[in-house]
């Protein structure tokens, strides 16, 4: 029997989205005042949702306190009042995108959880737009 277990965190952080290869003109168009080359930020949304069997014994999918601590140490701690275009290695050359985002954090947390359970990131850049990614 499977259930998903969720948690809810939030960081604070500032990026660029911008593609090196394209004119200045070109990143102005696609992505408007998302291109500023003085950097905008967000007050991103996350949870993180686990889905995987039920252990017999303790009841649990996986532990919650342990999954907040997961998060603390692989996700928040890397992008909490950070410049995501500057401070964070993957996006130097990774355009800092929700959608990319939210796979770092998926790659991030995949090693630290057992294979049998499923992982599934949501990612709120504002409260109307979000992104879900998971295996």
């Amino acid at each position: 029997m499977n259930a998903t277990v969720s948690r809810h965190a939030h960081f604070n952080a500032a990026h660029r989205l911008h593609v090196p290869s394209w004119s200045e003109a070109e990143n102005q168009r696609f992505f408007g005042a998302c291109n500023n080359p003085h950097f905008h930020g967000h007050n991103y949304e996350l949870i993180v949702s686990l889905t995987g069997p039920i252990d017999p014994v303790s009841g649990y999918v996986y532990d919650m306190k342990v999954l907040a601590d997961l998060i603390k140490a692989e996700v928040t701690s890397k992008l909490d009042h950070k410049n995501l275009s500057i401070e964070v290695p993957e996006f130097t050359t990774l355009n800092p995108t929700a959608e990319n985002i939210s796979v770092c954090i998926h790659r991030w947390l995949r090693p630290h959880i057992s294979a049998d359970i499923k992982i599934k990131v949501t990612l709120y850049e504002t409260p109307r737009n979000y992104v879900e990614f998971n295996d």
